[in-house]
């Protein structure tokens, strides 16, 4: 199907039988995005909603998979949202992905409470001010807490998710402690946690976490997942959550 692309827009192929509409001068998105879609567990009766959408990527990840039965991407920034829904129209999968515009901070009272199985969320990851911030608008709330915070995303999956509903993060290792006593605070106790290594001599950049919504104590760590053998070299784990098909 033939697409009407803006300016500075480009059409990247996911290599999974989708391709995704991006513009590098707002915000493309990264290996974080695959790793949580890969990570993220969801049955195929199970509806999902993905925090923070941006231009759809984790939603269109996640169907490509199989996972869910439908997914609903939430999104604050209008722009974002229209072309996260250009996306969805261009690979045909409006039955299966709905792309809402509004803030995470009030998802409970767009949604109304327990109204999903399965959350996944890719949030900012540095707090207001920390860090350098990208003078880029559409950049610099993907990156910072500006627009919602580590508090307000944990609160709200906590009044969305069912009785035993999942709740699926990355994020950066140095706030693993606040993340945990949060998310233990908010009643998503956590069940897996999986760090990742550039390589495997390298510390930990990001961190997958699985919560379960009213889950008793106990969580799982898994072996570390390392990305690369070499520079530009993958290891064989990396080469199939990136490439491994659909």
């Amino acid at each position: 199907m033939k697409i009407e692309l803006l300016p500075h827009e480009r059409l990247d192929d996911l290599q999974n039988g989708y391709e995704i509409i991006q513009d590098p001068g707002k915000f493309c998105f990264g290996s974080d995005a695959v790793l949580l879609s890969w990570f993220a567990r969801a049955q195929k009766n199970e509806q999902v909603l993905d925090m923070g959408c941006g231009n759809g990527i984790i939603p269109i990840l996640l169907r490509a998979r199989k996972k869910g039965s439908h997914v609903t991407g939430l999104e604050i920034q209008p722009d974002c949202a229209q072309m996260a829904r250009r996306s969805v129209s261009h690979n045909q999968l409006e039955k299966e992905i709905t792309i809402v515009t509004g803030d995470i901070r009030e998802a409970s009272a767009i949604f109304g409470g327990a109204s999903f199985h399965v959350i996944t969320c890719n949030p900012p990851y540095m707090v207001h001010h920390h860090g350098l911030e990208n003078a880029r608008e559409e950049i610099a709330v993907a990156r910072h807490e500006i627009l919602c915070s580590l508090q307000d995303v944990l609160s709200q999956a906590a009044r969305l998710l069912k009785p035993r509903g999942r709740f699926y993060m990355i994020h950066r290792p140095f706030r693993l402690g606040e993340i945990l006593s949060k998310m233990v605070q908010w009643g998503l106790e956590p069940k897996r946690m999986r760090l990742v290594h550039p390589y495997v001599d390298k510390e930990p950049a990001m961190v997958l976490l699985e919560g379960l919504s009213g889950g008793n104590s106990g969580m799982k760590v898994e072996k570390p997942l390392i990305i690369y053998e070499k520079p530009g070299v993958y290891t064989q784990e990396a080469m199939e959550i990136y490439y491994g098909g659909a």
